[in-house]
């Protein structure tokens, strides 16, 4: 297993920055996300990783290794496209073979890796198959198996899901992560799915504008996000500006609406925010933490329903409350659903807000 470290890596594409001032360690071992929508500089740094790009300025090894300049054919990563990039005119057994036949390995070798190879990914006997009599999630598979056939340090992935549908990709990420795990492989992967990342990651780079935004678990990421930019982007949020009325001790009051106050942690910010008072901050509320009232006085807002939708697992709810316009969900237990212009009260649990900047 390999490590893989960033230190402060930038790409220009002559006056337009790609990436700036990427810093990272990935640990030997780690399934590594790079997070972010399209245009972010995420597959621009996978690309520098793999050698397909230098950087303008910073270094990148591997291990102790520096591997800035190094050519990709000696990196000994295995890549997996977004269209996978397999030869159609070879066979499944041909295109799992060809990095081995490069590396001029024995016939016997090639035979028996690119066997086990399929069996990895769940294809065996499949090596006379043509390309395009495979379905979208073989040919993945394919790429997959020719990528790990080479016996990689680090394995490399940029979007592989993408072109699949969503039963396959849920089927498919399962079994990349299957993979991952049994052969201990560092693993670098780029998406800009937000529910993969969080189920596949054992951490996750937050990118924007070519920027890192947050590097943290998904728990981290989720619960705790750096910015309003993470808090929108990583599942759905209510964000809610305010100004800061009050400090006692631990408890922040903040002023949301003439006649609206919530009361949070200073525990829950970020380092960069300012909550003494009188300072502008910004509430990060996830709406699955909004419960029903009853029995609160504190944190309350009362509200109209603007919409309702059952979906059997939940009711979720988006709620006029004053000027602000709240998501709300409550996991079904059999309760009554609210219909729309029906007044609903929402409390906020205090340890569940978060300061942003």
């Amino acid at each position: 297993m390999i490590s893989v470290t960033l230190d402060k890596v930038a790409k220009k594409f002559d006056q337009v920055v790609g990436v700036e001032n990427v810093d990272i360690q990935i640990q030997p071992g780690e399934f590594f996300t790079f997070l972010g929508p399209s245009g972010c500089g995420k597959t621009t740094t996978l690309r520098m990783i793999a050698g397909f790009y230098y950087p303008s300025s910073g270094r990148i090894r591997f291990g102790e290794q520096d591997v800035t300049y190094l050519p990709p054919n000696k990196r000994n990563t295995g890549m997996v496209f977004q269209n996978y990039a397999l030869f159609p005119h070879l066979t499944v057994f041909e295109n799992v073979a060809f990095g081995l036949k490069v590396r001029k390995l024995s016939k016997g070798e090639i035979q028996t890796r690119v066997e086990r190879a399929l069996e990895q990914v769940h294809l065996p006997g499949m090596g006379s198959r043509r390309i395009d009599q495979l379905s979208g999630g073989q040919q993945q598979r394919v790429a997959l198996a020719r990528a790990l056939v080479i016996e990689p340090g680090i394995l490399l992935l940029d979007e592989p899901l993408s072109n699949l549908d969503a039963k396959l990709r849920e089927e498919t990420r399962s079994e990349i992560k299957r993979l991952q795990l049994d052969l201990g492989i560092t693993t670098i992967y780029v998406t800009h799915d937000q529910a993969e990342a969080m189920a596949m990651s054992d951490r996750i780079m937050v990118m924007e504008k070519g920027q890192v935004q947050q590097i943290g678990t998904p728990k981290e990421i989720y619960n705790r996000p750096a910015n309003r930019f993470v808090a929108s982007f990583i599942g759905e949020t209510n964000l809610l500006e305010g100004t800061v009325e009050q400090v006692t001790g631990e408890e922040v009051t903040v002023q949301i609406a003439p006649s609206i106050r919530l009361t949070g942690l200073s525990r829950n910010a970020n380092s960069n925010v300012n909550l003494n008072p009188g300072s502008k901050v910004v509430l990060s509320i996830r709406p699955e933490v909004l419960q029903a009232a009853t029995g609160w006085t504190e944190n309350v807002l009362n509200g109209d329903v603007v919409l309702s939708e059952f979906t059997g697992v939940s009711v979720n709810y988006l709620a006029q409350v004053q000027e602000h316009t709240l998501r709300a969900m409550f996991v079904n237990t059999g309760m009554d659903v609210r219909e729309r212009g029906e007044s609903i009260a929402l409390h906020v649990p205090k340890d569940r807000i978060y300061f942003v900047e």
